[in-house]
């Protein structure tokens, strides 16, 4: 295992790593504002479950294949970008669902909670720049005298775990803006819409910067 001096580098650099607004962030904010705050902190932990995998991937050595090669991380950019995409145009679409559900909870929820989970591991797991970030990361912060993949699948479950506390502290800060301005029914169309295009906005920005590394 990494030794204390090891582990205590390692979780200011992720502490300052994860306050950086990025994709998750972004997400979690997005969720917030345009499916309320159950679904949100839902989406937020199948995210932090996407990263998971991503971790596992990096122990086995799946984040050097990416590194190495382009076109896997264009690819996985772009299914990426689509699907968040995807999930800023539905907001958009059904934009009063928000408004229903203040009035009728019971009826605008028909999906149940897998879809927001799945929703968030689907973003999480397709995120190319977290498993890379992981295979340049994670090892600075291993020690040599231990076996390797043990230590990343500790250090990655550690970063996963900080990344899902501060996204759903993210997710409720964003959810109570969101409640204070549906006193106004109109206002919350009006925020599902916004919060729609800004996902949109970000699919649409990492499928640019994917293409772009095309």
């Amino acid at each position: 295992m990494p030794t204390a001096t090891q582990l205590v580098a390692f979780l200011a650099a992720s502490v300052i790593f994860i306050a950086l607004p990025g994709p998750s962030v972004l997400f979690a904010i997005g969720r917030a504002l345009t499916v309320g705050r159950r679904d949100a902190l839902l989406s937020v932990t199948g995210n932090a479950l996407g990263l998971l995998v991503q971790v596992a991937c990096v122990a086995i050595g799946l984040g050097a294949l990416v590194e190495a090669s382009a076109t896997a991380y264009t690819v996985l950019k772009l299914v990426g970008a689509g699907y968040v995409i995807y999930l800023g145009i539905q907001a958009i679409r059904h934009r009063a669902d928000a408004r229903l559900a203040m009035a009728a909870p019971d009826k605008a929820r028909p999906a149940g909670p897998w879809r927001a989970v799945s929703a968030g591991f689907t973003v999480g797991v397709t995120n190319p720049k977290t498993i890379v970030f992981f295979a340049a990361f994670l090892p600075q912060f291993m020690n040599d005298a231990a076996p390797a993949t043990p230590q990343l699948l500790f250090l990655g479950l550690l970063f996963g775990a900080l990344a899902l506390g501060q996204d759903s502290i993210v997710t409720l800060i964003a959810s109570q803006a969101r409640t204070w301005f549906s006193r106004n029914p109109k206002r919350l169309d009006h925020l599902s819409v916004t919060g729609g295009v800004a996902m949109v906005g970000l699919g649409a920005g990492l499928a640019l910067e994917g293409s772009a590394k095309a």
